[in-house]
């Protein structure tokens, strides 16, 4: 039986990762079902839980050492696991994962990995220095083989694919609709989801999503609702939001699962996001999104459709962001043209998993 260990940002109840787990744990299972996985995990007794997995928790090094020992594989992804931009010690954790797996001798590889910005130069040294080790990787957009390059990692043996999530199949809506139900979100009216964070204290965007909900509550008849992908931060910041409206809204409030999450996004006629996973779900469930740039990996998503942002958190402006929502809401040819770029993005997401497979079995 082949071993896989996988590193990431997992059990601490965030949306997007957590898709992200169950999606390579399903497609790296469909390509080979005794696969032995064992997740490092900030909530070993809940990934367990979530997933057919071993777990062990992200602090006990001699419980991950034992398991790089018996593995085939490392996984390191997917994510933006590898940057200093949101946190300026985590990239040091994941990139020691990866050292103590070639202390080890097991073999790494880069999985759907959004890289940088790396601003930091001890990062970026250690980033170099772990990055010409792997045996391979695959990136999730072009911008984050661009980002290795000019590190100095040898490219060679990493593809650009996509996140792995975009190789989830769509769910069922009627979870979803039963919970906006449940939300008293019945009604003709445009259904449109806020998926927002908190970004290094910005206001200026909270000001902004208010007013633009409020007219369109009056002036399509919409129905707003906030739809948090971390509970409790997301939480917080959807209160800030909805706390200046002044019309009728609803909040998921509650952390919901990944089906659920995607359930109820696919009942959306729209959804605008600050989240890239909120975008990449609605992509998932073909439903027209826009998204509002924090972080390159916002923009290099968009770019893989042939989209841009409708601005970024501190340029964003009222009329912009509802001229793009009227224009998004009416626009059927450009939801046709999408669906079509993200059914090739699913098919490159799924050769995250047929890349990994590929390694364990030559291990094996």
């Amino acid at each position: 039986m082949s071993k896989l260990v996988i590193s990431g940002y997992y059990g601490f109840g965030n949306a997007g990762d957590e898709a992200m787990l169950s999606a390579m744990v399903s497609a790296l299972r469909a390509l080979d079902p005794t696969l032995s996985i064992t997740v490092i995990s900030g909530n070993p007794a809940d990934t367990r839980r979530r997933y057919p997995v071993a777990s062990v928790h992200r602090l006990n090094l001699w419980g991950i050492g034992q398991a790089l020992r018996r593995a085939d594989l490392l996984v390191s992804g997917g994510g933006s696991l590898l940057q200093d931009v949101t946190s300026g010690r985590s990239i040091f954790y994941y990139l020691g994962i990866l050292q103590l797996a070639c202390l080890l001798g097991c073999p790494i590889m880069l999985y759907a990995q959004g890289i940088g910005p790396i601003r930091s130069k001890l990062a970026r040294s250690f980033m170099r220095h772990i990055g010409n080790r792997i045996v391979a990787g695959t990136v999730r957009d072009a911008g984050s083989l661009a980002e290795l390059a000019g590190l100095g990692v040898a490219t060679d043996k990493v593809s650009v694919t996509a996140d792995p999530v975009l190789a989830l199949p769509p769910v069922d809506l009627t979870v979803g609709r039963d919970i906006l139900n449940g939300l008293s979100m019945q009604g003709d009216g445009p259904l449109i989801g806020f998926a927002v964070r908190e970004w290094q204290g910005h206001a200026h965007f909270k000001n902004i999503f208010a007013a633009v909900a409020d007219r369109l509550v009056l002036e399509r008849d919409a129905r707003i609702v906030f739809l948090p992908m971390q509970c409790p931060d997301d939480l917080q910041a959807s209160r800030l939001v909805a706390g200046r409206m002044k019309q009728p809204h609803a909040m998921l409030g509650y952390k919901a699962d990944t089906e659920e999450l995607l359930s109820i996004v696919g009942n959306l006629d729209l959804l605008v996001g600050v989240r890239l996973h909120a975008l990449i779900f609605a992509a998932v469930m073909d439903v027209p999104f826009l998204g509002v740039s924090y972080d390159p990996k916002i923009d290099r998503f968009l770019e893989t459709l042939a989209e841009t942002p409708v601005g970024t958190l501190e340029s964003l402006t009222a009329e912009s962001l509802f001229v793009r929502i009227e224009q998004s809401l009416a626009d059927q040819s450009a939801r046709q043209r999408r669906r079509q770029r993200v059914d090739e993005l699913r098919r490159q997401a799924l050769y995250n998993a047929e890349r990994a497979i590929g390694l364990v079995g030559k291990k094996g």
